[in-house]
């Protein structure tokens, strides 16, 4: 699915960064070194990091062949805006048990995502492995290394498509776009 610059929601400008072909290549990859990494591990729970995490989290297991179990998070800074803020919880999983592979759309300054694996592992996570579809290159927030592992890198500007949105919008883009310069 390609964008839509004819929708009365299409931003203006916008500019395709990267196509479904390199994605699809990226989150091969990707599944190939989460599976090394998950080796010897028993209880594996994928956990989603809603909202943005869902395309990222069904892209990437489906490409992981090893039994999985699914829950989710919700924890946001952006709520529909296009920059953050404090940290807003919304569902919690009732048990973290065994090791978590916490899956996220883009690691940018990676707060939320660090708070969320923190409190993972207050509640008895064994383990977090911290994964995203996109990490963002700039120099704030986290070192870019803190992620675990990123399928791709963009870079700063605003992306959305494959699970990040523009004003809520566009999350089931099968490519990533970025916001006119």
């Amino acid at each position: 699915m390609s964008g839509h610059p004819d929708s009365p929601h299409w931003p203006e400008g916008a500019q395709r960064l990267i196509d479904r072909a390199e994605i699809s290549q990226a989150l091969d990859d990707q599944a190939r070194r989460v599976e090394t990494r998950l080796q010897g591990h028993e209880r594996v729970t994928l956990m989603v990091l809603m909202n943005g995490g869902m395309y990222p989290a069904v892209a990437l297991s489906s490409r992981i062949k090893r039994p999985l179990l699914f829950d989710h998070v919700h924890a946001s800074r952006y709520r529909g805006q296009t920059s953050g803020g404090e940290i807003k919880w919304g569902r919690w999983p009732d048990s973290v048990i065994g090791t978590i592979l916490l899956v996220d759309d883009i690691f940018d300054e990676g707060y939320t995502m660090q708070a969320v694996r923190h409190r993972l592992l207050a509640e008895g996570a064994e383990e977090v492995i911290t994964v995203s579809l996109t990490v963002k290159q700039h120099d704030r927030g986290l070192a870019r290394d803190w992620i675990d592992d990123a399928a791709l890198s963009v870079p700063d500007r605003y992306v959305f498509g494959c699970g990040m949105d523009w004003h809520g919008y566009w999350r089931q883009l099968d490519e990533i776009w970025a916001l006119g310069e």
